[in-house]
């Protein structure tokens, strides 16, 4: 693992090592979506990950996806997160806000305004969605007009503003994991005929226009992205020209000069459950990665999702990743890094106790 202790840059941050802390829903904020009191202390005693990805963050009440779970579009919210970022960077940390607009995995208790949620098509994912009543149906969503799209885009622009303003580093824009941007690029959630679906390009589209947003707004330098290619997350499906999707899009980002791309990508089949719904993962496509690597040459963060703890630097060493986003270890073990550095053995993951207040 000797490489995986060696300092890297990416975009303005120098990080001492090759671990980051990966994103992870909570639900833990107060009802309007401002950070809790417990959330600085949550991030800050994990600010030895070095690039520390906050949970899901939304953009918009149309954004809200689960409940208790974060925004980043109010003067309440900026004030909230800057608590954040100040007891992160005071750590000696850095700290990127992930903006995820969850689209159609959502239910109308769970968001300020209660409103049908939204997506590409008015096709319902055929899952539940956890909620203040118990679980409940996801209804079909409200298909997005063009204005709705373009407003939709102003709301990530906006966004990025506002988590810059609250003192993170940057934002890494999540397009995996079956929530909108995903919701674009899927096969089967995204039948629109006009130019945001049908070739692979056009299901592209959204994913290119919010990042070319952000990038205005706060600099290629200070954005992520994030990619799922192959996960189901949602109901989703990438179709047969999944592939060549996803090289398409990395290709036409790699073009922003981002500050990194972050996959998500799967060594065994996982079966999980989530704040939403039982889910069953398979394996990642290795072709398709090697692809993406060869396509991105700016920093590359590959989340192996059911790697052994003995393969963590596996990535870092082949030359295939530059950094490795840590989840679930990072979860139990505040001072991960420290005990992987002295050989310590870490705590065990309490599942219970990932979601809620």
């Amino acid at each position: 693992m000797e490489k995986l202790w060696s300092k890297t840059k990416i975009g303005e941050m120098e990080l001492p090592h090759r671990l980051a802390m990966a994103p992870m829903t909570r639900s833990r904020s107060q009802e309007d979506g401002t950070p809790g009191e417990l959330t600085s202390l949550y991030y800050a005693q994990r600010a030895s990950m070095g690039l520390v990805i906050t949970e899901g963050t939304q953009p918009s009440d149309d954004g809200q996806g689960y409940l208790w779970s974060p925004g980043i579009y109010t003067d309440k919210h900026i004030e909230g997160w800057k608590k954040v970022t100040d007891a992160v960077h005071e750590a000696g940390g850095y700290m990127y806000i992930q903006l995820m607009h969850a689209g159609r995995m959502s239910h109308p208790d769970n968001t300020p305004h209660h409103r049908q949620p939204v997506a590409p098509s008015a096709i319902a994912p055929g899952v539940e969605m956890f909620t203040a009543k118990g679980m409940q149906d996801i209804s079909v969503p409200r298909e997005l007009s063009k204005e709705d799209i373009q407003t939709t885009i102003a709301d990530f622009r906006k966004a990025a503003a506002a988590a810059v303003k609250a003192g993170a580093d940057g934002v890494e824009i999540h397009g995996a994991n079956g929530y909108l941007i995903n919701q674009f690029i899927g096969e089967n959630s995204n039948t629109r005929t006009d130019e945001y679906g049908g070739y692979i390009e056009n299901r592209a589209r959204f994913a290119i226009e919010v990042t070319k947003a952000i990038v205005e707004e706060i600099g290629a330098e200070r954005t992520g992205f994030r990619i799922s290619p192959g996960t189901p997350l949602g109901g989703i499906q990438d179709g047969e020209q999944g592939p060549e999707l996803y090289r398409y899009l990395v290709k036409e980002l790699a073009q922003l000069d981002l500050a990194y791309l972050h996959v998500m990508h799967l060594v065994k089949e996982l079966a999980q459950l989530d704040l939403a719904y039982l889910h069953v993962m398979h394996l990642g496509n290795e072709k398709l990665l090697q692809d993406i690597r060869s396509i991105w040459t700016n920093p590359l963060l590959v989340n192996r999702a059911g790697r052994a703890l003995e393969d963590l630097s596996v990535d870092i060493d082949s030359g295939l990743a530059d950094l490795v986003p840590v989840g679930v270890w990072s979860l139990a073990n505040p001072d991960l890094v420290e005990r992987l550095q002295k050989g310590a053995p870490l705590n065990e993951a309490d599942p219970t106790t990932f979601f809620g207040l």
